[in-house]
């Protein structure tokens, strides 16, 4: 069979773990994402140690509630197309890089969170948040599995970029 006729191809069997990754990530957002409004009204808040709680938040805005009060909810369209654009552009990556494995690393990572947030954009018009750091009265945003899956994504592709110019000298 000639590629890319019919059945899978080297690139995409090859993608095949990648996006396993990213299906586990949006998973584990999702099903968190579902205990924490059924256990939590909006505000409430867990101490769970002197620098950590469970808080239920709503963010309308990006990661770690950037944008978040911006006028008549127009961010929630435009950060659920991001998010959709990013997944098709991710996807079209990691066909083309599939054995690059650091970088698909991270972009399984950014893609799962990408598309974890885009679920909650187009289902409840907000991100459901719950982990809220802080320290001496000093409150970091509260975000989720999905942000923390973008936010591990971008730093491995800050690495992968610095391994490659590395090499290349």
């Amino acid at each position: 069979m000639a590629r890319g006729t019919f059945g899978p191809s080297a690139a995409s069997s090859s993608m095949v773990p990648w996006l396993a990754l990213a299906l586990i990530i949006l998973i584990a957002d999702q099903f968190t994402k579902v205990l924490i409004p059924g256990y939590y009204r909006l505000g409430d808040s867990t101490y769970v140690w002197p620098f950590f709680n469970i808080v239920r938040a709503h963010n309308t805005g990006a990661a770690f509630s950037f944008l978040p009060a911006a006028a008549s909810g127009w961010q929630r369209w435009m950060f659920t197309g991001i998010g959709i654009v990013a997944t098709l552009f991710i996807l079209y990556l990691l066909r083309t890089h599939a054995g690059q494995k650091l970088f698909c690393f991270a972009l399984a990572c950014i893609l799962g969170g990408a598309v974890g947030n885009v679920v909650d954009r187009l289902l409840h018009g907000y991100v459901v948040d719950f982990l809220q750091f802080h320290w001496r009265g000093w409150y970091f945003p509260a975000f989720n599995i999905a942000d923390m899956g973008i936010s591990i994504g971008a730093a491995c592709l800050v690495l992968d970029e610095l391994l490659r110019v590395r090499k290349a000298r």
